[in-house]
C-alpha cells in the first residue's frame, strides 16, 4: 500500500477533518496512461477518484484492506476520519448525518475538485454518501460515475432501535470527552459486528477503533443515525452504476435495509453475502473490491 498524503480540511463549520490521499500504486491502463474505470474516450489519467466514508465509531482504517487492493489496481483513493472520529476534530454544533454530507463536499472540494468520482460508504458512511447526494445533487449527478453502499440503511432505522439504548445514548452524549475504552469488549464486537467465521485479528482492529471513540461522539451520532432519513436523496442515483452489499448475519443493518435501498434504486445490484456480518471490508474484502470493479466497469 502506498504511503498516503495527509492533510487537514476545514468543514463548513470549522471542524478539522483528517484526510488521507492514496496515490495509485501503478498505472495499468497501457502506454497512454489511462487507468481502469475511465469512461470510453477519456483522456489519460482521467480514472475516477475513489472516495470512501467509514461507519459510526470507526475510522478510515476500517477501509484499509479495500484501499490496498484498489491502489494496486491503479486507482487514486481518498479516505477521511468523520468528524469526532479518529484524528478529526471534535464535533461542533449539532451532530447530524447531513453535516457529514457537507463534510464530504468539503473534502472533495480540496482533494478532488474536478473529474469523475466513485463513492463508497459503509454503514454511517453510506448515509454520508446519501446525504451528499441530497444536499449537493448537481455536483453528485455531474461527477459521480459509481456508488457502492455497504451495510447501510436509507431510513426508518430509528423506529427499530431499542428505546432503552436510545435513552442510554442520550446520557452518553452529555458525558465528558473520554474514550469508550474498556466499555468496548472483543466478545461484544464479535457478536454484534461479525459473522461466525470472523478473523480474530479483524475483531481486534475493529475493537481498537471503537474503543478509541469518545463517549459524546458515540452518543450524539447514535441519535443522528436514529433520526436519519435520506430515502428521497436516492433518486439522484438514477442511472449511476450502484452496488449494494450486505451480510446475511448483519445485526446492525440487516438485509431488509439493503433490500429497501434496492427498491428505491431499482437499477442497483443487491448482493447478499452468506455468513458475513456488518464489517464487510474485513470479512469480505474480495466481494467489496469486486463491487467497485463492477461500478468502475473493469473486468474481474
Amino acid at each position: 500500500m502506498p504511503t498516503p498524503s495527509i492533510l487537514t480540511v476545514s468543514a463548513p463549520d470549522g471542524t478539522r477533518l483528517r484526510v488521507q490521499v492514496y496515490a495509485a500504486a501503478t498505472a495499468t491502463g497501457g502506454p497512454t496512461g489511462s487507468l481502469p474505470g475511465a469512461p470510453p474516450g477519456s483522456p489519460p489519467g482521467s480514472s475516477p477518484t475513489v472516495v470512501l466514508a467509514h461507519g459510526w465509531t470507526l475510522t478510515h482504517a476500517s477501509w484499509l484492506p479495500v484501499v490496498d487492493r484498489l491502489t494496486e489496481q491503479g486507482l487514486r483513493v481518498v479516505t477521511w476520519d468523520q468528524r469526532g472520529h479518529g484524528r478529526s476534530g471534535h464535533i461542533r454544533g449539532p451532530a447530524t448525518v447531513r453535516s457529514l454530507g457537507d463534510d464530504l463536499a468539503a473534502v472533495l472540494a480540496v482533494v478532488a475538485p474536478d473529474g469523475p468520482l466513485v463513492l463508497g460508504g459503509h454503514s454511517m458512511g453510506g448515509m454520508t454518501v446519501m446525504a451528499y447526494a441530497g444536499l449537493h445533487p448537481r455536483e453528485f449527478t455531474d461527477r459521480v460515475t459509481g456508488v457502492v453502499l455497504v451495510s447501510t440503511v436509507a431510513d426508518s432505522l430509528g423506529q427499530r432501535l431499542p428505546v432503552r439504548t436510545g435513552r442510554v445514548m442520550k446520557l452518553v452524549a452529555r458525558l465528558p470527552r473520554i474514550r469508550a475504552g474498556r466499555f468496548v469488549t472483543l466478545a461484544g464486537q464479535r457478536r454484534l459486528l461479525f459473522g461466525p467465521e470472523a478473523d480474530a485479528a479483524h475483531v481486534v482492529l475493529t475493537r481498537e477503533q471503537v474503543a478509541a471513540t469518545t463517549l459524546p461522539t458515540m452518543g450524539r451520532f447514535y441519535q443522528a443515525i436514529a433520526e436519519h432519513d435520506e430515502a428521497p436523496a436516492l433518486s439522484h442515483l438514477d442511472g449511476i452504476p450502484t452496488v449494494v452489499l450486505v451480510g446475511d448475519r448483519d445485526r446492525l443493518t440487516p438485509p431488509r435495509d439493503s433490500e429497501r435501498i434496492a427498491e428505491l434504486v431499482p437499477h442497483a445490484q443487491l448482493r447478499l453475502l452468506p455468513g458475513r456480518g456488518h464489517m464487510l471490508a474485513y470479512e469480505a474484502t474480495d466481494e467489496v473490491v469486486d463491487a467497485f470493479r463492477t461500478v468502475l466497469g473493469t473486468p474481474a
